[in-house]
């Protein structure tokens, strides 16, 4: 069995698809016998992100980052964010002359352009020194890797797909003619479409609740742009966080997914929806492009309300399901043991 450091800036309590798939991929691999130490922002003294407060940045000193890293003594290493725990850990391995593997799952150019007018040119030849040493860079779609391979990432590239809670999320009963959320007193005409992510005007969420379409508009979720788009756009339901099961039966209750980001890596909350039987309606972007690849899973358009329409119509619900039940956390986790790179032996050039 082997010893795996995992080093990510992004962790409990943040509610993202990195911190699932993070601390789903650890316990796993616990379970199957290694042995994971995660060196994560709680056990360090952080402040919060300005325009995004949701994630915490690290102050502390680089030697208490090293103290663990070499306590732990890993037989792999593996640098999941590219924020001040992962830099000190990458300064550490090239120290020590470990190699270490790292993982792109943010696309931070596009977000800190739209949310602090960073050049995106900046912060991406940043990201390609930072991830230049990996000796193998992991990302979950064949559209990313292509992406960035036309902007000059030269680490060597793998996958590292994405898995789904079967048991949670799944397909349920519908009530024929109206929605009614667990915990909300009304009930709310069909067709519903659902959004689950982040309440934010980066994950173009905008464009979702400006669609004129028949029906009621759920957004489950929270962030900094909530109370304006809750004012702004009064037929929409704002739900607010969902964990677990409640979160599950929401999306099974809905018709369809509406996912109008353009700038995700993936979309985890896209599979999620598959699996509990709902068609997604999407950009043509990476992320929905490789995974809603036929009609019966959905529609995707540059008219996010053209595919709206034509999801609605041509999704089918039991191809949904069994496409979605595709992407297991067992698979996930074995494809990112077979990228791991021992950390013994030279430093890749």
């Amino acid at each position: 069995m082997a010893r795996i450091l995992i080093a990510t800036d992004a962790w409990h309590p943040q509610v993202s698809g990195v911190v699932r798939t993070l601390d789903t991929t650890a316990r796993l691999l616990r379970e199957w016998g290694h042995a994971v130490e995660v060196i994560e922002p709680s056990g360090f003294p952080s402040l919060p992100v300005p325009f995004y407060p949701e994630i915490p940045l690290c102050t502390m000193r680089a030697g208490r980052v090293y103290e663990r890293a070499h306590a732990f003594k890993p037989d792999y290493v593996h640098i999941s964010t590219e924020g001040p725990l992962g830099f000190w850990v990458r300064r550490f391995c090239r120290r020590m002359g470990w190699r270490f593997t790292t993982s792109y799952h943010t696309r931070f150019p596009e977000y800190l352009h739209r949310l602090a007018r960073v050049p995106e040119g900046i912060t991406y030849r940043f990201l390609k020194w930072f991830h230049g040493r990996s000796s193998c860079m992991m990302v979950a779609t064949p559209s990313l890797e292509r992406e960035l391979i036309a902007r000059g990432f030269r680490a060597p590239i793998r996958r590292w797909s994405r898995g789904v809670d079967l048991d949670t999320f799944r397909p349920r009963p519908k009530t024929a003619d109206e929605f009614h959320p667990a915990g909300a007193a009304l009930s709310y005409p069909r067709p519903v479409l659902l959004y689950v992510g982040r309440v934010s005007h980066e994950k173009g969420i905008d464009d979702f609740l400006k669609l004129k379409t028949g029906g009621t508009k759920v957004v489950v979720g929270d962030g900094p742009a909530r109370a304006e788009l809750e004012r702004r756009y009064r037929d929409a339901v704002f739900l607010g966080y969902r964990r677990g099961e409640p979160l599950g039966e929401v999306y099974a209750a809905a018709d369809l997914f509406v996912f109008p980001s353009r700038t995700d890596t993936f979309g985890m909350v896209v599979i999620e929806a598959l699996a509990s039987g709902l068609p997604v309606a999407a950009y043509p972007v990476t992320g929905p492009m490789d995974i809603v690849t036929r009609p019966e899973l959905g529609a995707l358009s540059d008219d996010l309300g053209a595919a709206v329409g034509r999801a609605l119509e041509e999704g089918e619900p039991e191809a949904c399901a069994e496409e979605g039940a595709r992407y297991t956390w067992e698979n996930c986790t074995r494809q990112f043991l077979d990228n791991m790179v021992p950390c013994c032996g030279p430093v890749t050039e």
